[in-house]
């Protein structure tokens, strides 16, 4: 079974030198995902993305229940804007593509106690080289050429990664230093699903005003 762009999502955020998934790069993780899912869509031509709003296309729904699930909270008739459907539900999103992960066996859970008496959860990545690798590949498709002619999950991660501030894509020093070449890689996004982008940057400012971020 492929690995969709929610999934690969939530392995970027994962900090591969230390091991975890820090906090930092898992705020707005719920509304990352979605995201993804709302990627997929447009690219399947499942959804419409005009003057800011979106609205769902009829079709045959996705193969992944993730993305369908997404797909169905888009409204049918009217468009509305982005922001609601990355938002509101954000917290919803983190379970189903964790369990998935969980059961291609990309990613382990430990529970355990912290200072012997809270439980909690400990998700850690089964094959943090093929992390690296990704995150190499999505940092690749901005360093060594011109955006893509198409609408590829390297693109999408690409420039999701500048919005969320990903450390382990792209750091402060990265982000100053290649700020053209990211700059030019969003618009060729936005030319693609307008308005998704930045309906993203909004929704992560918001939650991290307010300590956003589910499940680590």
């Amino acid at each position: 079974m492929r690995t969709t762009l929610a999934q690969k999502l939530y392995l970027l955020c994962y900090t591969v030198k230390k091991e975890k998934f820090q906090l930092d790069n898992i705020q707005g993780r719920g509304q990352l995902l979605r995201a993804g899912a709302m990627t997929e869509l447009a690219r399947d031509g499942l959804l419409e993305a005009t003057g800011g709003k979106v609205r769902r296309l009829p079709g045959e729904p996705p193969e992944d229940p993730f993305t369908t699930a997404v797909w169905y909270d888009l409204p049918e008739d009217k468009p509305k804007g982005w922001l609601t459907f990355l938002h509101d539900k954000a917290h919803t999103a983190e379970t189903p593509v964790r369990d998935q992960l969980l059961a291609s066996g990309e990613i382990a859970l430990t529970r355990e106690k912290k200072l012997g008496v809270v439980p909690t959860e400990r998700v850690s990545v089964v094959h943090p080289d093929l992390v690296q690798a990704l995150q190499e590949r999505v940092r690749s498709t901005v360093l060594n050429g011109a955006p893509a002619e198409e609408l590829t999950d390297e693109l999408a991660m690409a420039v999701f990664a500048v919005e969320l501030e990903l450390a382990p894509v792209w750091s402060k020093e990265d982000r100053r230093a290649y700020k053209s070449d990211l700059k030019a890689h969003a618009a060729r996004f936005d030319a693609f699903v307008p308005g998704l982008r930045k309906a993203l940057r909004d929704s992560y400012l918001a939650s991290r005003a307010v300590g956003g971020g589910w499940s680590a």
